[in-house]
């Protein structure tokens, strides 16, 4: 109702009104499916549009039975991934590392059959160039192998970790300690501010 005149308007023009001028705090980027992949990364990182991310992986499937996830992130882009030996340190630890250990304990299972891992992956302060990015597990299970169990993504065995050094981060690769990626899919989500 315009001014008393009723108007019309298109689907598409309701839809990115609601998405840029309502929008949510969630956000869809990007989805890749994993097929004897050696890694998967996402560059979709919008300091603009967002504050901080969440990866949610679905049933992903090693084909080296019993490997742990690492990840490790890029501040140009995915040209090149930080990964130096002394790049990350796990959450509540002090030791340098060249990549930020996901899941530990004895690694994710890749037997036929097995689900592999379903997992929620949050990025925290990845923009901040005052505070160090921090990764982390924060729900879902995965399957260990030496006995076989499901745990939950936030069991003490899965760790995380934080950059040593504050930066503008801007792209993360995901990958196996050993073997590529057999199966499975991650989903990335951006997170706006919500003031």
């Amino acid at each position: 109702n315009d001014a008393g005149t009723m108007r019309m308007t298109t689907v598409q023009t309701v839809k990115t009104y609601m998405i840029d001028g309502v929008g949510g705090l969630t956000e869809f980027v990007a989805s890749v499916n994993a097929s004897s992949s050696a890694n998967i990364s996402f560059t979709g990182f919008d300091s603009n549009k967002y504050v901080r991310y969440f990866f949610v992986f679905d049933r992903l499937i090693p084909a080296s039975n019993g490997a742990g996830i690492y990840c490790r992130t890029s501040s140009n882009g995915g040209t090149a991934y930080d990964s130096g030996s002394d790049h990350y340190h796990a959450l509540q630890g002090t030791t340098d590392a060249a990549q930020i250990d996901l899941l530990g304990g004895n690694g994710t299972g890749g037997d036929t059959g097995d689900d592999g891992v379903s997992i929620i992956v949050e990025v925290l302060q990845p923009h901040n160039t005052n505070h160090p990015t921090s990764v982390h597990p924060s729900g879902g299970v995965w399957v260990n192998t030496t006995p076989l169990a499901f745990y939950r993504g936030d069991y003490t065995g899965s760790l995380g970790g934080i950059r040593t050094a504050a930066a503008n981060v801007n792209a993360i690769q995901f990958y196996f300690s050993s073997g590529n990626m057999a199966s499975g899919n991650i989903k990335m989500y951006g997170i706006k501010d919500g003031t």
